[in-house]
């Protein structure tokens, strides 16, 4: 299971087990130099105590602090490879609707003979949420793009509220990357996930930006996004 931490790969794995799938362990991109999951910026410790919640093994794949496409395709492929070497035939993702996306996933994938499952792919955002809150998930927002949305949405809990609240131009389940999520509890759990939160931090990312842009195209703005610390509870 390629495990973010967030809602989308919660209810993918959900959604995986309750199909026989026999998820037998979680992967996630971890940026080495924060000690965090890479985008969500979600501390070891919690994404640890996640996986402990679930009973799977965690597997960790360490990116070096913004990497470009060369050197992460490059390490994820090395990993893919090592999945490979261990068993692994499926790998399972909680993409949605972005199809130049999954294709790459695809593409990266074929080399290595791990097939991709989609288990919510093409699914309705407003449906998924729904069945998120039924199926009794919990989740706070974490990171936010402050392009898209106010400081304010950032530490959140993940509720119906929060959807009511979010632009007609926000996807609600934030495919697009305009908010990503922190799930503590949920029937993929054996026990809630305790935390407390933190301080909210602002941090800007240069878009990327290939060498054929540079040639055509002027600098463009870097990304600000905000992120709301979690700290472990225990």
């Amino acid at each position: 299971m390629n495990w973010s931490g967030g809602k989308d790969s919660a209810l993918s794995l959900y959604r995986a087990q309750q199909q026989q799938v026999p998820v037998q362990a979680l992967v996630t991109t971890m940026s080495a130099a924060q000690d965090r999951i890479t985008m969500h910026g979600v501390r070891r410790k919690l994404l640890e105590q996640q996986a402990e919640a679930t009973g799977l093994p965690l597997r960790t794949i360490e990116l070096p602090e913004q990497p470009g496409m060369e050197v992460y395709n490059q390490t994820m492929r090395h990993a893919c490879e090592a999945l490979k070497a261990d068993g692994f035939t499926h790998s399972v993702f909680g993409d949605i609707f972005l199809e130049d996306l999954r294709q790459y996933r695809e593409t990266q994938l074929a080399p290595t003979g791990i097939a991709p499952l989609f288990p919510i792919w093409k699914a309705d955002s407003r449906e998924l949420l729904k069945e998120f809150f039924t199926l009794g998930f919990q989740a706070i927002v974490i990171c936010i793009n402050g392009s898209h949305l106010a400081k304010s949405f950032c530490g959140r809990l993940l509720d119906e509220s929060f959807i009511n609240d979010l632009p007609s131009s926000v996807d609600p389940c934030g495919e697009n990357g305009e908010f990503h999520s922190f799930v503590f509890d949920g029937p993929i759990f054996q026990k809630p996930v305790a935390y407390t939160k933190g301080d909210l931090v602002y941090k800007e990312y240069p878009a990327p930006i290939s060498e054929k842009d540079e040639c055509y195209r002027a600098p463009q703005p870097a990304a600000g996004f905000y992120f709301c610390d979690l700290l472990p509870a225990t």
